[in-house]
């Protein structure tokens, strides 16, 4: 008798595994002069994938709230190292500049303007809008990979390329807090409590302090566990790159614990590391084994978001949802980066890009995600079918435009976009904007 013909679903997993990790290393390469990004093309695999009637998962996330936090969460904080890693410049006031506008004035008008949308034109009240607006706010660091800094040390990093990579490391920790405005908000209104002081106590001073210290402090003891203890012990001299994924969930772990903010702990631990020793070679080593596992996870998110858009997750929307949803991309963040940067000394080019670029993505799924699971309301297939819209049209718009406007940017200022002063890093989109 010979076995059923039917393949072993175990065996079908790993011939898939095998697929996607190829995909990963072949496609940022195939895709890099290409006005086509890495996750339309997951997302188009993934919805070919959900369509065969042999496929019977539907992964919608109001099917499956914890794990759409938690996968969504851990690819975020792998970006976060990531994103910190890569950057070159030393955190300081004027150094950063173009960072601090974007955090402390183009963020904020975002949630305020999306809350005011959200509030008026779909008639949500006002947690429930400014939960949405808190999570549609920030830049993505995830999918913004296409527009952020090359790997440490090529000197890839212009002014747009700096700004764009420190705003979305940065603007996960600085939007929580309004997250958690609009949780203590819907509480609020149920029980009557006060909110007041304890968001601005305990979850705007203590939470984001504690994040800024907890992930410095670990960062320093990476630095000198990697770099400054007695030469025969180096972490640095083993060339294994995996000392940054133990540095990420270390320091999201322990500052979580505590009850701070973990994204905004593993960006500060990023820099913090990359801070201890700038010049050495290891700090190539750990970026390129970052890129790889947030690569390889950040396309089964997008493969399962496929899935999910030919699942129905995009059913509750209608006319008004997608008019909110364009009005978000190319009004909202275009004229709240803008008047972010004001008085900051570049040319109208860059400040059109630094303006545009406001990716939605990954931090979207997470922050809706983490608050509908922490407040009580009907409606959570109308937010996530709004959400969705929004992140599939800013992978469309933004991964179709990023590389012929990279490009141009780069001619303009000088340098030549098909000249490649490093191997490619591989990373996500049509990318390489970075080469």
């Amino acid at each position: 008798m010979h076995d059923s013909l039917a393949p072993d679903p175990y065996i079908l997993l790993l011939t898939g595994a095998g697929l996607l990790i190829a995909l990963v290393a072949w496609l940022p390469l195939a895709l890099k002069r290409l006005p086509l990004s890495l996750p339309i093309v997951c997302i188009v695999l993934g919805a070919l994938i959900f369509l065969l009637p042999q496929v019977s998962l539907r992964p919608l996330p109001v099917r499956y709230p914890e794990v759409t936090e938690r996968f969504s969460e851990f690819v975020v904080i792998i970006a976060l190292m990531g994103a910190g890693l890569k950057i070159d410049r030393v955190v300081g006031w004027r150094s950063w500049s173009v960072t601090w506008r974007l955090i402390a004035i183009t963020m904020p008008l975002s949630i305020l303007a999306i809350t005011g949308l959200a509030s008026w034109a779909l008639g949500l009240p006002l947690a429930v809008a400014l939960l949405l607006a808190a999570s549609l706010a920030p830049t993505d660091p995830v999918l913004a990979s296409d527009v952020q800094v090359g790997p440490p040390k090529t000197g890839e990093e212009d002014e747009v390329r700096f700004g764009l990579t420190s705003e979305a490391g940065l603007n996960d920790g600085a939007a929580f807090p309004f997250v958690h405005l609009a949780i203590m908000l819907a509480a609020s209104a149920a029980t009557g409590e006060p909110w007041l002081a304890e968001w601005l106590g305990y979850r705007v001073a203590w939470e984001i302090g504690g994040g800024i210290f907890g992930g410095w402090l670990v960062g320093r003891l990476f630095g000198w566990l990697t770099f400054h203890v007695p030469a025969e012990t180096k972490l640095a001299k083993t060339g294994d790159g995996l000392i940054a994924l133990s540095a990420t969930l270390v320091s999201y772990g322990v500052t979580e614990i505590v009850h701070v903010y973990g994204f905004l702990a593993v960006f500060v631990t990023a820099l913090t590391f990359r801070h201890c020793h700038r010049d050495h070679d290891f700090q190539l080593e750990m970026h390129a084994l970052t890129e790889q596992v947030e690569r390889i996870v950040m396309m089964v998110l997008l493969i399962l978001f496929g899935g999910a858009l030919v699942s129905g997750l995009l059913v509750p929307v209608t006319w008004i949802e997608a008019l909110v949803a364009l009005v978000i991309l190319f009004v909202v963040r275009p004229i709240a980066g803008w008047i972010g940067l004001i008085g900051y000394r570049a040319d109208r080019g860059e400040k059109l890009t630094l303006s545009f670029f406001g990716i939605r993505g990954v931090g979207t799924i997470y922050y809706l995600a983490y608050g509908i699971n922490h407040m009580e309301f009907a409606d959570a297939e109308r937010l996530w079918g709004l959400a969705g819209l929004v992140v599939l049209f800013s992978i469309l718009l933004h991964g179709l435009t990023v590389t012929p406007i990279m490009r141009s940017l780069d001619r303009r200022q000088g340098r030549d976009p098909d000249v490649e002063v490093a191997p490619p890093p591989g990373l996500k989109g049509p990318a390489s904007v970075e080469a």
